[in-house]
């Protein structure tokens, strides 16, 4: 006789089991199945669930190398080539459940499901998942501008810092003294020293970006800084430095309104002032396939700050001066920039880290690991042929960095720099925004095209606002910069990069501590 006993035992556990796995597999096989049989143009069964002609997919997710407007613009395009195809009457997605549970609840609830076939079960059933689709993709985009605007933004203690000093300005003799004092005001001009220059309406960055200048510097008596700021902050940034001296080096706080320009440098300076007038307002209003992208990038100061365009007028606001080292106020300076100063620039108007395979100075090639002229520039625009620069453009040729810039004002003015940084802000506005979006970098980078010298890469450690970076590099690099979003004053910043920032202030101080800036 074959015992068969243990065999019978053996294929009774295996039903429990069966069971459930059927029971876990069916729903899946059946709504694939549906979904196929609904979409009458599939022709075969596919592996994705592309074949619906809808997606689940998040198409708002940022990284390093994308910005805001080119992200939100893409997402814009991909819809509107997508057009309505195969997609549900928009009542019909609206009026269905919110979850399967609210799905199955009414159909055991309601007698008209009794009667209902089976196309109109998966339409309700596709309608569920579309409407959940849309409010995925909506709470993605509300979460990158809700980011978009945090990083904009001021903070509350911030405000608070710029309050207390304006009111130290008012009742303390000291946060009005002279800056710098009268037996120094020659140094300013002086070209034997290091003439560092700084153009910002943010007091704690411009405090950080001095002191962490001072404690690397090898001979901090040489240093002269030159900080330039609008009217609404002069007082407080004034009363900043004024009550924080940075003895030994040597520092002026000028605003807009005092200096007093001859009338032809004045000219000069207003054609900028009025064309970014003329910008912003055809920018704000301007009806175009990125309209949507436009308006958001609007809300970001720096898009319109007369500030972030007065760079470009270095030359007429330091007449007297042969070079001048330009920094961002989102830096941490960690090495001394002397080498940087007495750097031979061969001629050219300005030395700048490019992102670049090679690491040697003043080559200008090498493998491109960063942004290239072609991620700012439409050069599908037939203007660019006729470009003002004797330079020929190229796509794919990488740009160079912002952050700390090394400029020969000399050859800056020989060039006549600033007049073709003007006539390319007046084309790209007259063609209605085609070169590039509003911004203050790429028309710089086609006036300075042919005139830039790279620097070693060591110099410059940029998107700190974006991503950690490899901490070899970190500690490394001379001056690291938080380009990005993820500013360290910002608790959207990387928490171990705020702590670099925040080690250049002084924690016990009175202002810094009542406002609770860190």
């Amino acid at each position: 006789m074959k015992p068969k006993g243990p065999n019978r035992r053996f294929s009774h556990r295996l039903v429990v089991p069966a069971v459930l796995v059927a029971g876990l597999l069916l729903p899946f096989v059946f709504i694939r199945a549906a979904f196929l049989a609904l979409d009458a143009r599939a022709a075969s069964i596919c592996p994705s669930i592309s074949c619906l002609g809808w997606t689940l997919r998040p198409r708002l997710l940022l990284d390093s190398s994308q910005d805001f407007g080119k992200e939100l613009r893409r997402v814009y395009l991909e819809e509107a080539e997508e057009g309505g195809h195969n997609k549900l009457d928009p009542r019909l997605v609206n009026a269905a459940p919110d979850s399967l549970d609210d799905l199955m609840s009414e159909m055991s609830s309601s007698s008209s499901y009794q009667h209902l076939d089976l196309r109109t079960l998966l339409l309700k059933t596709k309608a569920m998942l579309l409407k959940m689709d849309q409010k995925v993709q909506s709470a993605r985009l509300r979460a990158l501008i809700f980011q978009h605007l945090a990083s904009t933004g001021i903070p509350k203690n911030m405000h608070c810092l710029s309050l207390r000093l304006a009111e130290q300005y008012l009742v303390n003799a000291a946060a009005r003294s002279s800056l710098p004092p009268p037996e120094y005001a020659s140094c300013l001009t002086d070209n034997s020293y290091i003439h560092i220059a700084l153009i910002t309406d943010n007091i704690l960055a411009a405090a950080v970006m001095v002191s962490s200048t001072m404690t690397s510097a090898a001979d901090p008596e040489k240093v002269v800084f030159h900080i330039i700021t609008d009217k609404k902050t002069y007082t407080s940034m004034h009363a900043w430095f004024a009550i924080h001296p940075v003895f030994p080096a040597i520092l002026e706080v000028r605003g807009l309104h005092q200096f007093d320009f001859p009338p032809d440098v004045n000219a000069v300076i207003m054609d900028t002032v009025e064309e970014l007038h003329r910008s912003s307002s055809a920018y704000r209003y301007y009806r175009g396939a990125d309209e949507e992208s436009r308006r958001l990038l609007a809300l970001k100061p720096s898009t319109f700050s007369l500030l972030n365009y007065m760079r470009i007028h270095l030359p007429e606001l330091f007449p007297k001066l042969e070079r001048v080292i330009f920094m961002h106020d989102d830096v941490v300076v960690q090495r001394d920039l002397t080498s940087l100063w007495y750097l031979d620039l061969h001629g050219l108007v300005m030395g700048a880290v490019s992102a670049q395979e090679s690491d040697d100075e003043g080559s200008g090639d090498g493998l491109c690991l960063g942004k290239t002229f072609g991620d700012y520039i439409n050069f599908s625009n037939p203007m660019l042929t006729t470009s003002p620069s004797s330079y020929v453009l190229q796509r794919d040729q990488c740009a160079w960095l912002e952050g700390i810039n090394i400029f020969d004002l000399q050859a800056w003015r020989k060039h006549n720099i600033t007049r073709k940084y003007q006539l390319w802000l007046k084309l790209n506005r007259e063609s209605g925004f085609a070169l590039w979006p509003m911004g203050s970098l790429p028309p710089a980078l086609l006036a300075f095209h042919g005139q830039v010298l790279p620097l070693n890469r060591s110099w410059l450690l940029s998107g700190l606002g974006w991503q950690m970076p490899d901490p070899e590099l970190l500690q490394s690099a001379a001056v690291i910069h938080f380009s990005g979003p993820g500013k360290p004053w910002l608790e959207t910043g990387h928490p171990e990069l705020r702590k670099i920032w925040q080690s250049q202030l002084n924690h016990s101080d009175e202002l810094v501590s009542s406002c609770m800036v860190v």
